[in-house]
């Protein structure tokens, strides 16, 4: 995949967002914008890189005034910027999704509800038998 900022120069171009709707991976997004990356980071931290460059998209102020070389330029500082704070930190330090927001990324269950659960998968596996 070309890196937008040529396509951008095109005259028969689609918008950014268009272009933007037909990405679906992480790495899609990365060679989209040009954006360097090692592989085994991405393979290990791709939703966490995706969810901070849509928060940092989210908070970013101004880009509705940006024209569509403007907008790449920035939408790439901003992935980049995400893809970075995985290089240098971890997903359970940077704390993107709800699971290691709350209680540091444990979760507590206690053993009634596991006995609860148990019997009610058994209850089900037995009348899906019957």
């Amino acid at each position: 995949m070309r890196p937008l900022l040529t396509a951008l120069e095109d005259t028969a171009m689609d918008s950014l967002t268009d272009r933007l709707k037909t990405l679906s991976s992480t790495e899609d997004f990365l060679a989209f914008f040009g954006v360097a990356y090692d592989a085994p980071v991405v393979h290990v931290n791709r939703l966490h890189i995706l969810k901070r460059f849509h928060q940092y998209l989210r908070h970013s102020e101004g880009l509705a005034e940006l024209g569509e070389v403007d907008l790449f330029r920035r939408y790439r500082e901003l992935l980049a910027q995400a893809y970075q704070d995985f290089v240098v930190s971890t997903p359970a330090r940077e704390k993107v999704f709800k699971v290691f927001q709350d209680t540091q990324g444990t979760q507590h269950v206690g053993l009634g509800a596991l006995r609860d659960s148990l019997a009610e998968r058994r209850a089900g596996a037995q009348r899906a038998a019957a």
